[in-house]
Parts: structure tokens; C-alpha cells; sequence
């Protein structure tokens, strides 16, 4: 019922668009020629999926209607913290959300604890990978979620390190340290709107030296371009700009 639902939602979105596309520049996007086309059968064995059989066929569909892909690879591992920007509109889930439903993947994201005390909704929420996290106390964001990577679960965590859709100066670094502490790589994931591609890209080790790993992560994001550029965050305007 609830994936009835949100494709519902999603084709009242879309289904103007796709009709649109012949009249914008957009409907035919640059591909990129460097990264290979990724799909479900892709996907390695400890890669964590959802289970679902039918959403990627239906998601895959809604997909192409649309002009989106997916490219780059999944490596087989069963930990990651995934980075998901740039990310400066709502719309932006419109296309994630699919893509991952295409792909099977299961990658999980944090929200209120205090949303799983309604019955029907913790039900939804578990059902779409969302943890229940106390932002209250102190330090406990970061080491819950070290502490579920540490129960060896197969565990794709997703985070947005802009905290914004809006223009933000610099990243917040929480990924970096929770990476570092729980001793998983960082899969950096882009959504360009010039390519309309998902792009998942190079993993990074973390170090331990900040410094010296955030220009690895910031380097793989050259050129891709948000659904507002004026909300692109400094450090992916640093990197477009040294680009030109």
C-alpha cells in the first residue's frame, strides 16, 4: 500500500514533466562517457537490497520516462556511510527515491526517535530503513550510529553533509568522524542534474587526517551541477570553479 502510494505520488509529479521533455534543452543531458550504466544485477552479494521483486521493475520504468539513470559502481561491501548531495531542492527526492527502489539498494537515513512512538508510522518508517535517533543527548547521534555499524549489520548509511538545501559555507562533518569510528569507507554518491544521472562514485578510506581526505571527496563532485546552483555549497563551488 505504502509503494502504491508513493508511485502514485510520484507519477502526478512526473507525469508532466515527461510529456515536457521534448520542449527542454534538458531531455537531451550530456551522458557521462567515463562511467558505466548501473543496474540491480550489478549489485554484489553483500551490498545491503531491500528484497523488494517488483518496485525495481516499476521504479526502472519510471526512471527512463523520465530521462534519469543511474552509473558508476556499488563496490561488494556490506558497510558504508553514503553521501548523498548536492542536494538543494525537494524535487531532488523525486528521482533518489526511485533510483534506489531501481537499484534494490537499501540505504538507511536517521530521524526523531520520538516519530517512532505512532504506531503506524514507525511501521512505515522501519519499512523505509529510517533509525530512530535521540538528537537530545549529547554525543549520541554520533555513537548510536557507530554502534549499529558495530552489530556487523549490513548497513548503507545515508547523510547529507550541506545540513541544507540552502547555500551553506561549509560541510558539517559528522560523516567524517562516524567513517572514522565505526572503520567504514565513505561512498560518495552525486545527483546532477546536467547529466540527469545518479552517479556513484570512488570510495574513500578514511585516514583519520580530515584535511587530507575531505579535497578526495570534494575533487569527485567536479562539474556536477544541483537543481538550483545558486544554493550550491562553497566547497563544490570551489571545485567547479578550479575546474574552469
Amino acid at each position: 500500500m505504502v509503494l502504491c502510494q508513493y508511485f502514485s505520488l510520484y507519477c502526478a509529479v512526473m507525469i508532466p514533466k515527461i510529456f515536457n521533455r521534448s520542449k527542454s534543452v534538458a531531455s537531451k543531458p550530456a551522458r557521462s562517457k567515463v562511467l558505466p550504466k548501473l543496474s540491480k544485477k550489478h549489485l554484489g552479494d553483500k551490498v545491503p537490497k531491500r528484497g523488494n521483486r517488483f518496485a525495481p521493475v516499476i521504479a526502472s520504468a519510471l526512471l527512463k520516462a523520465s530521462g534519469w539513470r543511474m552509473v558508476g559502481e556499488i563496490p561488494n561491501i556490506s558497510q558504508a556511510v553514503v553521501l548523498a548531495l548536492p542536494h538543494t531542492s525537494n524535487v531532488d527526492g523525486v528521482y533518489a527515491i526511485p533510483s534506489l527502489f531501481a537499484l534494490d539498494l537499501k540505504i538507511s537515513i536517521m530521524a526523531k526517535h520520538t516519530l517512532f512512538k505512532i504506531p503506524v508510522l514507525s511501521q512505515l518508517l522501519y519499512w523505509m530503513g529510517i533509525i530512530p535517533i535521540n538528537r537530545t543527548e549529547k554525543g549520541s547521534v554520533l555513537q548510536a550510529s557507530i554502534d549499529k555499524f558495530k552489530t556487523g549489520e549490513p548497513l548503507f548509511l545515508g547523510l547529507s553533509p550541506e545540513g541544507t538545501r540552502q547555500y551553506t559555507e561549509s560541510w558539517k562533518t559528522g560523516f567524517y568522524y562516524l567513517a572514522v569510528g565505526a572503520g567504514v569507507p565513505i561512498l560518495p554518491v552525486a545527483m546532477d542534474y546536467n547529466t540527469k544521472e545518479i552517479r556513484f562514485m570512488s570510495l574513500v578510506y578514511p585516514t583519520g587526517d580530515i584535511e587530507a581526505d575531505l579535497p578526495k571527496i570534494y575533487s569527485q563532485y567536479k562539474g556536477v551541477l544541483p537543481r538550483h546552483l545558486e544554493r550550491l555549497s562553497q566547497p563544490l563551488q570551489d571545485i567547479n570553479n578550479a575546474a574552469e
